[in-house]
């Protein structure tokens, strides 16, 4: 068991500063363009691939750092460069995450290959949980797998929204509802394959930020998967099932479902880009202040601007603490106690709207343009709030575990 620490090691700080090259000289340069464009960046894509940043290897070394910094790094570092670029490239990361938290090693090593692809012929990959009718509210999906059990097939019939790289990713990963009566308890995940017939994109969202990221509806309509393509296998479902009837009935304790297996997992993460975004922007404001004057002198020498970015360095160096302490405990295998994947995604994403918001102010009528990227990252931060459970759902889980009631 890797020791706590605060100080990377040396190949750590080599992985840091190789991506932050990457996403100063390639992701920072290109970000304007793909914003406005509203576009998948495949070419940025393509190089992260070449390099090797867009890889399952280099997400498996990342994922299995004892340490468990690697993946925060990582993501700090390329969200830095830009929010909407970065998101397309990590966005297949949720959809592999989503098939390490609940399929088989034989899944595991089937489909997350395929979700990359490789260097010379890049893929993507979705993950479908959000419906139109059901965001926070997992309990009220609609978008059902019915089994036939002649064929030993899965028939899945819904929609889905708000999937990143939906409709367009090679492997689509989607939770559905199996067993209606047991609410979330009754959900379980699924591999929709390439080219599987039945599968569409919906309507593309146009969208606040990160806009150089695909969002779109995925559309199934008695979409067919092999058995095998039940994330963890039948077996295994049957058995959870039971346990979650056992359990309602006697009104014991809750069953996690297939999604929240996966939010659970990646919500440190998100916190880390939360992070990067927000060091971005006062990077900038920090430059800003200091060359920027106003009555015979730089702004930074007015306490009403030194203050605000002290503030702001303070916010983000406690929000990059305690993602990475949440970090740590998910790789040491410490449990969430106190809800810290919670805790850290909360104050991280809140921490990246307010820091961005506050750089804006700082380089007053500049910062309103499109000539300064922190209007970008001011937009792109919104979504940290938003998406993998908002601030309000953060809140309610971490009331939930401190209480060990079922906060309304």
């Amino acid at each position: 068991m890797a020791e706590f620490t605060l100080e990377l090691n040396d190949d750590q700080k080599q992985v840091r500063d190789w991506l932050h090259g990457f996403a100063a000289d390639v992701i920072r340069p290109a970000a304007p363009e793909w914003d406005e464009r509203e576009e998948t960046p495949w070419p940025i894509i393509q190089e992260a691939a070449k390099v090797g940043i867009y890889s399952l290897d280099f997400y498996a070394q990342q994922f299995f750092d004892p340490t468990g910094l690697g993946i925060p790094m990582a993501m700090e570092e390329l969200f830095w460069g830009d929010a909407g670029i970065a998101l397309s490239i990590v966005g297949t990361g949720l959809a592999a995450v989503g098939v390490l938290a609940n399929g088989t090693e034989e899944q595991i090593g089937t489909w997350i290959p395929q979700m990359y692809g490789d260097a010379d012929d890049v893929k993507v990959a979705a993950f479908c949980s959000s419906e139109p009718d059901a965001g926070s509210d997992v309990a009220s999906m609609r978008t059902r797998a019915v089994y036939d059990r002649a064929k030993d097939e899965w028939v899945l019939n819904g929609t889905k929204t708000w999937a990143t790289n939906g409709g367009i990713a090679n492997v689509h990963v989607v939770v559905a509802v199996v067993e209606p009566e047991l609410g979330s308890k009754g959900h379980a995940s699924f591999i929709v394959p390439p080219n599987t017939p039945g599968l569409s994109q919906g309507q593309k969202f146009k969208k606040h930020g990160i806009r150089a990221s695909h969002t779109a509806e995925v559309v199934l309509e008695d979409v067919r998967v092999p058995g095998h393509c039940l994330l963890g296998g039948k077996e295994k479902l049957d058995q959870r099932l039971a346990r979650a009837r056992e359990r309602a009935a006697s009104g014991g304790e809750r069953v996690k479902n297939a999604a929240m297996a996966t939010f659970e997992a990646s919500r440190p993460s998100v916190g880390a880009m939360a992070v990067g975004t927000a060091r971005a922007a006062y990077e900038v404001a920090l430059d800003y202040a200091k060359t920027r004057t106003q009555f015979g002198r730089p702004i930074i020498d007015n306490q009403g601007i030194a203050f605000q970015l002290a503030d702001m360095r303070t916010q983000i160096d406690a929000a990059r603490l305690l993602v990475w302490r949440a970090s740590w405990m998910a790789a040491t295998g410490k449990p969430f106690t106190s809800a810290e994947g919670s805790m850290s995604k909360l104050y991280a994403s809140e921490t990246a709207k307010k820091v961005t918001a506050q750089a804006v102010q700082i380089l007053g009528g500049n910062g309103f343009t499109r000539e300064y990227p922190v209007e970008r990252m001011h937009r792109d931060a919104a979504i940290y709030t938003i998406f993998e459970g908002t601030s309000e759902i953060q809140r309610l889980v971490i009331a939930r575990t401190l209480s060990g009631m079922q906060i309304r």
